[in-house]
């Protein structure tokens, strides 16, 4: 599991083949430190396990699944990417649960100023909506962030002046992709009310007779 708070920002050294799918390379520092083989970190918001370590780097494999699903697949040497090591037991939780485990893909609509702050919109594939909330989380490129504004195609999210120092969101322009996890949270609730609505979507008194209200 991990918070959606972006502990470092690394540098993709190698992309290769490997059996059975891509083998990927980060140049970093900060979440090498107490990493060992086996142990997962997000690269841009989804959760690889490392398979081999240097003093300078990490290697893990992508599989041709994640490469599909997510943006892991069109990462090039030299690309900048979002690093954040699992939790630990009783570590602090700065952001939101987040798994590492992406949605789907977004796209960057518009970006602009809103004083220090950035604003950035993003189109949300169809079936990504409904987990997404105004005020509520969504994980972009595995940084946790609060949905602004929810449109019915498009979410905005506000960057402080801080965040955007130390994530890769403000680099990239319109027209790029993004990796999308809604709040798990969300899909929870609608797998328990599911056998309480008959097919009705969810209401009020779905969710009382689910006990929720």
């Amino acid at each position: 599991m991990f918070s959606g708070i972006v502990e470092e920002i690394g540098t993709v050294s190698r992309v290769g083949p490997a059996e059975g799918g891509l083998a990927l390379t980060v140049a970093c520092s900060t979440v090498l430190e107490g990493t060992i083989l086996g142990d997962s970190i997000a690269v841009d918001g989804v959760c690889l396990t490392v398979s081999a370590l240097t003093p300078t780097s990490f290697t893990a494999n992508i599989q041709p699944v994640t490469a599909r699903l997510s943006t892991l697949g069109e990462l090039r040497a030299g690309d900048r990417v979002n690093l954040e090591r699992a939790v630990a037991a009783g570590q602090r939780i700065g952001g939101h649960y987040v798994q590492g485990h992406v949605d789907g893909r977004g796209r960057i609509v518009s970006k602009r100023g809103d004083g220090p702050s950035l604003i950035v919109e993003i189109a949300v594939p169809p079936e990504l909506r409904r987990y997404v909330v105004e005020r509520g989380f969504i994980a972009v490129d595995g940084a946790s962030l609060t949905v602004m504004a929810r449109g019915s195609e498009t979410i905005s999210v506000s960057l402080v002046y801080h965040t955007q120092q130390h994530i890769t969101l403000p680099d990239k322009q319109p027209g790029a992709g993004v990796n999308l996890e809604a709040d798990v949270i969300a899909r929870y609730v609608e797998s328990l009310v599911a056998p309480y609505g008959a097919g009705e979507g969810v209401s009020l008194d779905t969710l009382r007779r689910a006990g929720f209200a």
